[in-house]
């Protein structure tokens, strides 16, 4: 079974397919190798049943859909990926699998890793909005357009002014993404009740190996913590949110009785199943149907942040599932919204023709639009 009808039109490919299955049990059985090994540098555990552990994980080759079967009566997909692990492996080595974790530990170690891979997709796109926005902005910084306000003609500003403002939502949306993914999408290893109990007193050393060799920083247990999680997907949505903005007054300006903006026309895009005529903008609606999944997804995650003591039930079990979706519509969004701002189509002689005087006082927008570009920068 597949849902793609239902998720791609919504996402884009590559972010699928950092969360899909195989990414999660590559990610799983790269944990369950690099702890073994993090184990055996600091002497945890003998170094022949790390090597026997790292070549069934290299080896083995589960069928998804029966260890989704198996976690889904378990609860967990640790339990059955680490039965099929210790089967694999020689009788002197099966006491040291999964050696003083826990399936949480490896639940949101995978999870921390797919919001990472996802971030660079969402990175990209987004640097790719603001390339295309500031020369536009700077572009038409002397551009009379009408302000509005409650949706009404109010004042010119310059255009470019409008541009700078987007480019400043979505710029510091996007540095405070970066900022809370680079503090909180870390490792996760703290065994049953995060003490990190059967490590022989060498639990920080290992999770500083196992963090080096999945490439996430090593951190405290964070089991019933959620906050950083709860971070990421709020800022991720406020990003979403931010870049809806754009999507908002683009569709705006493109109604037949302003024609002040276009979508470019891309082959295959913006077209009527019943009206020939129309050029509909469809990656505006991509982006405002994301802004208007992500307040939603958000909430559940702080929703989770009450956590029961040690190792909370229901709560952090909700987030995986969740976070992906914040990152799969992100993704659709901004990657849609790159492709109208790089093409985007402005009738100058549109605008004019609704502003009353064409030497309107447009302001400070000029300098405005100078500070407004600099937002976000590092």
């Amino acid at each position: 079974m597949s849902d793609l009808l239902r998720q791609r039109p919504n996402t884009t490919g590559p972010m699928l397919a950092v969360w899909d299955d195989a990414q999660v049990l590559a990610h799983a059985l790269r944990f369950e190798a690099a702890l073994a090994r993090a184990q055996a540098d600091v002497g945890v555990i003998p170094a022949e049943a790390a090597d026997h552990i790292a070549r069934a994980c290299s080896d083995i080759r589960p069928d998804p859909a029966e260890l989704a079967e198996e976690a889904a009566l378990a609860g967990t997909l640790a339990i059955p990926l680490v039965k099929r692990l210790r089967a694999a492996v020689p009788e002197s080595a099966r006491d040291y699998v999964h050696h003083a974790s826990t399936s949480q530990d490896m639940a949101d170690t995978i999870t921390m890793m797919q919001a990472r891979a996802g971030a660079k997709l969402l990175d990209t796109d987004t640097r790719r909005i603001l390339a295309a926005l500031a020369p536009l902005a700077r572009k038409h910084a002397h551009t009379p357009a009408m302000g509005r306000t409650l949706g009404q003609d109010a004042l010119p500003i310059a255009l470019g002014l409008r541009l700078a403002q987007w480019h400043a939502g979505v710029a510091d949306a996007s540095a405070e993404f970066s900022r809370v993914m680079g503090k909180y999408a870390v490792l996760q290893f703290g065994g049953a009740v995060g003490t990190r109990t059967g490590n022989q007193g060498e639990g920080a050393a290992v999770a500083e190996r196992l963090g080096q060799m999945l490439g996430l920083p090593a951190a405290p247990p964070w089991h019933a913590r959620r906050s950083g999680v709860a971070l990421i997907g709020s800022t991720l949505a406020a990003l979403t949110g931010a870049s809806g903005k754009l999507a908002r007054d683009i569709a705006f300006s493109s109604q037949n009785a302003l024609g002040e903006m276009r979508e470019p026309q891309v082959a295959g895009r913006g077209g009527s199943s019943a009206m020939a005529h129309k050029r509909n903008p469809t990656g505006c609606q991509i982006a405002l149907s994301a802004a208007a999944r992500a307040p939603g997804l958000a909430s559940t995650l702080l929703a989770g942040l009450p956590a029961e003591q040690e190792r909370g039930l229901g709560g952090w079990q909700a987030e995986a599932p969740v976070l992906a979706d914040l990152f799969c519509i992100a993704s659709g969004s901004l990657a849609a919204l790159a492709e109208v701002v790089e093409g985007l189509e402005i009738d100058t002689g549109a605008l004019a023709d609704r502003v009353p005087d064409g030497d309107a006082d447009l302001g400070e927008s000029a300098v405005l639009i100078d500070t407004l570009l600099r937002i976000g920068e590092e």
